[in-house]
């Protein structure tokens, strides 16, 4: 029977792999909420904000937070590595940043939603924000959580 990966390492090799793991998916999330969070910085400088009614500057005001949030736990790991390095912390680095990472991708996930729906409201009305806001989360949910939740629950 062949030995698995776990087997093969001692508890300090696990840690540096997940660590290094859980860097490399920050590398891929954080970028993108870098430039979401962009995007809803300069949407009030915008001709057009200023004809928003108020619902949807409450949703924009949303999608803006939950964004600024995001963007806040995504990069926390980095700087608890940094004020945590060599102190012998790393099983708690990898379990906190996973949350941290969690925690932010649904973060994300809401702000996308959120920024989605206001954007086909301002361009195609009402019912187009419902339809899309609400399709782009449930992908979302679904791709990022819902898959594998279902696959963690099969095993």
């Amino acid at each position: 029977m062949p030995s698995t990966q776990s087997e093969k390492e001692d508890e300090d090799e696990r840690l540096d792999r997940e660590l290094i793991e859980l860097l490399n998916e920050l590398r891929v999330a954080l970028p993108g909420v870098q430039v979401l969070f962009a995007f809803m910085l300069v949407v009030p400088f915008s001709q057009g904000f200023s004809s928003l009614s108020n619902v949807e500057r409450w949703i924009y005001f949303a999608a803006f937070i939950t964004s600024a949030l995001a963007a806040a736990l995504l990069i926390a790991p980095s700087s608890y590595h940094r004020i945590r390095f060599r102190q012998r912390d790393k099983e708690k680095m990898v379990q906190l940043g996973n949350h941290l990472l969690l925690w932010g991708l649904a973060l994300v996930a809401i702000s996308v939603s959120l920024s989605v729906g206001l954007i086909s409201e301002f361009v195609f009305g009402t019912t187009m924000a419902l339809v899309s806001g609400v399709g782009i989360g449930a992908a979302l949910a679904w791709f990022w959580f819902g898959l594998p939740l279902s696959r963690r629950a099969r095993d």
